[in-house]
């Protein structure tokens, strides 16, 4: 059932990350595909309320080399992650898988029409948080859509298609299964 589970998944990933050029009407037009993918941080260390910026439990560290597995398939051009250990952490699996530097961003300060510009045609991966990465998936797609994650809730992954920038997404949840 799991293997039927990820392949499904791996079909869907490759089908949304292909990349086409075709005429977008009958003036031979380019179509500009730009793929979104983001992710709240895995499940950090919550030994220590005092501590601003834990790292990954075992679990956390665990879905992160998930995500790398998920997103195997797709041919990434970025990765972007906030400047705490949980997301550089969650991202660095596929980071070192698809040997591509993360950069960092802040949320608070994105410039999302230039982030959209910058990555104009590129498939990207976003890392960030309960409360930031549903706001980001919102400004991409120019709606109030996603409400904040759950603080409990460390799987979703929003896939968001900009084509000529006529924006479509996708919500999927996926189970971790990984040892605590």
């Amino acid at each position: 059932m799991k293997t039927i589970q990820i392949l499904t998944i791996s079909f869907v990933l490759l089908f949304l990350s292909c990349k086409e050029d075709k005429p977008a009407n009958n003036e031979q037009e380019p179509v500009t595909i730009s793929t979104f993918y983001l992710i709240r941080h895995a499940e950090k260390d919550r030994s220590d309320a005092e501590n601003a910026d834990p790292e990954l439990t075992q679990k956390g560290l665990g879905r992160a080399m998930h995500w790398a597995e998920i997103l195997d398939e797709v041919d990434l051009d970025a990765i972007y992650t906030t400047d705490f250990n949980r997301t550089s952490m969650t991202a660095a699996p596929t980071s070192v898988k698809k040997n591509i530097d993360m950069q960092y961003y802040d949320p608070r300060t994105i410039d999302i029409a230039q982030f959209k510009m910058d990555n104009l045609g590129k498939k990207v991966l976003v890392v960030g948080h309960s409360n930031t990465t549903p706001d980001f998936v919102n400004k991409l797609i120019g709606e109030e859509k996603h409400g904040q994650i759950d603080d409990s809730e460390n799987g979703n992954l929003y896939i968001v298609q900009l084509v000529n920038d006529i924006a479509t997404d996708s919500k999927l949840n996926f189970n971790c299964n990984c040892p605590e």
